[in-house]
C-alpha cells in the first residue's frame, strides 16, 4: 500500500498505459514520490462529479506548486487544512466545538458528525461565510465542483 507523507493511503488509478497516485499532503510529498519511482509530477483533475480522473492542466498547479484545489465557482472558496487561511476558520470551528459540546446529547453528536471530519479537512466557505467542513475525497462531489491533484504519473510496465 502506497502512502503520502501522513501515511495516509493515496489513491491509485489506471489510465490507459500510465498509473497514477494522489492524495499527496503536500507538493514535495509528491515531488519526492516522483523522484523514488521515476515517475513524472502531473495535475490530475476530477471534473465530472465522481472519482474519474483526468491529466489536465488547467489548475496550473505544477506551475503554482500546490498540491489541491478545487473551483466551485466564484460563490465557494475550499480552504485545505494546509493552506495559509484554514487556521482561521479552524479557530472559528473550535469555537463552535465548545459550543456544541453544551448542548444536549442528541444536537451534539449529529452536529459533530461534520466537524470531527478530521481526515483531510477542508472549510468550504459560501460568499465569504463559513459553510460547511468536509473531506477532500468528498469535495469532489460537492457543488458541482472541479477538483484539482497533484498527482505522479508512471508507465504501466
Amino acid at each position: 500500500m502506497e502512502t503520502n507523507a501522513f501515511n495516509q493511503k493515496l489513491n491509485r488509478y489506471e489510465l490507459n498505459d500510465t498509473i497514477v497516485y494522489t492524495g499527496f499532503s503536500s507538493y514535495q510529498d509528491a515531488e519526492e514520490c516522483a523522484q523514488k519511482k521515476n515517475g513524472e509530477l502531473v495535475e490530475v483533475g476530477f471534473k465530472d462529479g465522481n472519482d474519474n480522473p483526468e491529466i489536465c492542466n488547467e489548475a496550473h498547479l505544477l506551475d503554482k506548486k500546490l498540491h489541491f484545489f478545487v473551483d466551485a465557482g466564484d460563490e465557494y472558496k475550499f480552504i485545505h487544512s494546509s493552506d495559509p487561511g484554514f487556521r482561521k476558520y479552524a479557530d472559528e470551528l473550535q469555537k463552535i466545538k465548545a459550543k456544541l459540546q453544551q448542548s444536549p446529547p442528541d444536537e451534539r453528536y449529529l452536529a459533530n458528525f461534520e466537524i470531527e471530519n478530521t481526515e483531510d479537512p477542508i472549510v468550504v466557505i459560501k460568499n465569504d461565510h463559513f459553510e460547511s467542513v468536509t473531506s477532500r475525497e468528498r469535495s469532489k462531489y460537492l457543488k458541482h465542483a472541479k477538483v484539482y491533484e497533484i498527482g505522479v504519473s508512471i508507465p504501466k510496465s
